[in-house]
């Protein structure tokens, strides 16, 4: 490998060891830097960084990265690496390039899947959103999803929630979510779900602890609270099962809007970090689908269309509603990408 090339291979884990950094997490941004200084121990993975065919950080690779180290330290697989990330040591290269050196196949396999995050976090906005919902149609929802991981947001109405001065939700609930939240406070109402199925390429299953561990691994190892909460979110989903499907949501979506809906139940569509991860032609089907769903909509029959991801140009994250069938968007909100706070515009 020349230097030209690994020159390109590692600006992406130094590009995003930044964003890191400024979203709080020091010690991921420090993996990412290391990463960025030993990743000539690691060809594929080098090779594999340089050679993606699309927009890198639209595809979280450094997330993809990150997460595959963390994967390796939770297994114990690289002593070293285990130490470093249960703060025995700060030697972040030493520990960061043996792990490259190592297990560079590993690491290369772990990058091909797609990110995993679905955290739960976001259903914070996603349940202020609803009751808002609420009060406009005075109707239960009935939610579709896609993009949906392991399906843990599929289970919304099991959470508790501290939003400003309102507590909502299932208030016994061991998943406490309660973000920063900044501007003013959302309606209070019931969060009543009748029915909620979701889509993925690869969905997980919370029953099986390989897909368990693929999802902590992907929480940054310095965010304690956020694993803890996941946890707790799969320990429901094992309890409660979420209806997933294996599916492509181009195909899935136009068939779950065209099945019958029941009067008096409002349908939502609801996603989060999902279209950055379609190319355009898939993004655009899965938006006229809902346009056209939306055109069929009425009083009795309304649809709504939840969307929390990255404004086009990366700027900032938001929280959009739309609803039929009149057809009016508002942002509700700009948040944290992972849900750490919300600034509720209402």
């Amino acid at each position: 490998m020349n230097m030209m090339t690994r020159v390109g291979s590692q600006g992406e884990l130094r590009r995003q060891s930044q964003v890191t950094r400024g979203l709080g997490s020091d010690f991921v941004a420090s993996v990412l830097e290391a990463g960025d200084r030993q990743l000539h121990r690691a060809p594929r993975t080098a090779a594999l960084i340089d050679g993606w065919p699309a927009d890198p950080s639209a595809a979280a690779l450094a997330m993809r990265f990150n997460a595959a180290l963390h994967a390796l330290a939770r297994r114990g697989d690289v002593a070293d690496l285990s130490a470093l990330y249960q703060r025995d040591h700060d030697d972040f290269d030493r520990a960061i390039g043996t792990a490259l050196a190592t297990h560079d196949r590993f690491i290369v396999g772990w990058m091909h899947a797609p990110t995993q995050t679905n955290e739960v976090a976001r259903a914070a906005g996603f349940a202020a959103a609803l009751m808002a919902l609420r009060v406009r149609t005075e109707m239960p929802v009935e939610l579709l999803e896609i993009g949906s991981s392991c399906g843990l947001n599929l289970n919304l109405a099991r959470y508790r929630y501290a939003l400003g001065d309102l507590v909502a939700g299932a208030l016994d609930s061991p998943v406490r979510i309660a973000p920063q939240w900044r501007g003013i406070n959302p309606v209070a109402a019931p969060i009543e779900v009748v029915a909620a199925r979701g889509v993925d390429l690869n969905p997980l299953d919370a029953q099986d602890r390989a897909a368990r561990e693929r999802l902590l691994s992907f929480v940054w190892a310095d965010q304690p609270r956020r694993i803890e909460r996941l946890k707790a979110a799969l320990r429901i989903a094992r309890a409660h099962p979420p209806t997933l499907m294996r599916g492509d949501a181009t195909a899935w979506l136009p068939d779950q809007l065209a099945r019958p809906q029941a009067d008096g139940v409002c349908r939502v569509v609801f996603h989060s970090m999902v279209l950055q991860y379609l190319d355009p032609a898939a993004r655009n089907s899965v938006i006229d689908a809902i346009h056209a769903a939306g055109a069929r909509a009425h009083a009795a029959r309304p649809l709504a269309w939840l969307s929390l991801e990255w404004t086009p140009g990366r700027e900032r994250v938001e929280l959009a509603l739309t609803c039929w069938p009149d057809g009016a968007r508002r942002v509700l909100a700009t948040c944290h990408p992972y849900g750490e706070w919300f600034d509720w515009h209402g």
